[in-house]
């Protein structure tokens, strides 16, 4: 851990909240975009938004990830102005500067008024950047959060080879020109999604889960 540093965790239904934060969560150099909008209570830390945004899209959580707060100038991955990243991390990157962790960074740190954006990474290898946004500030409903209100297009197939993998897989879908390829995608289909069916897990859980393994 991080110069003997424990990081802490706490129950993301056990903290109150009057508001809820909406988000449009895109899919970097994805054409047409892949996108989710999503509501999750202010009381959220960065890793409970890591969860939530798992689940919308459609990954399987099995690579590391980070949020970046970049400047307004840039939008390429590693130059950042504050990294928030997972706490499987924290011995690779304990000596990097401006670098929180998303278990003990609350989404209030970071946004403050709609417009405000930050930058999702999941996975270092393919390297999926997601532009996240808040759009909208409102107050809580008697329903149960998160929610995934809508979105567009299946994500990506994961270990597929980042952007070009993923046109890739798109070709082959639409042409059935790569029979080991079609056979590795199994059931994929890159223009399904039915918010409907978006299952959000409980974060402490998936936590404890990713940690013991």
């Amino acid at each position: 851990m991080n110069k003997g540093k424990e990081l802490t965790f706490t129950i993301p239904q056990k903290r109150p909240f009057n508001n809820v934060y909406q988000f449009k969560i895109t899919l970097l150099d994805t054409h047409p975009p892949v996108w989710r909008r999503i509501q999750v209570p202010e009381s959220y830390t960065f890793y409970d938004l890591h969860v939530a945004i798992q689940n919308a899209m459609g990954w399987l959580d099995c690579h590391l990830h980070c949020f970046e707060k970049r400047d307004t100038k840039t939008k390429h991955w590693g130059e950042y102005l504050v990294r928030i990243d997972c706490p499987f991390a924290v011995e690779e990157f304990a000596e990097e500067e401006n670098t929180l962790y998303t278990t003990e960074t609350p989404i209030t740190q970071f946004f403050k008024k709609p417009n405000d954006k930050i930058y999702y990474t999941y996975d270092f290898g393919d390297n999926w950047e997601h532009q996240i946004v808040l759009e909208k500030i409102l107050p809580k409903r008697s329903v149960k959060y998160p929610l995934c209100l809508e979105g567009k297009l299946a994500c990506p197939p994961e270990d597929c080879g980042s952007i070009p993998g993923y046109y890739d897989c798109i070709e082959v879908f639409k042409n059935k020109n790569d029979k080991e390829l079609l056979e590795w995608m199994g059931d994929w289909d890159p223009n399904s999604f039915d918010p409907k069916e978006v299952v959000f897990e409980d974060p402490k859980k998936r936590f404890e889960e990713s940690w013991e393994g």
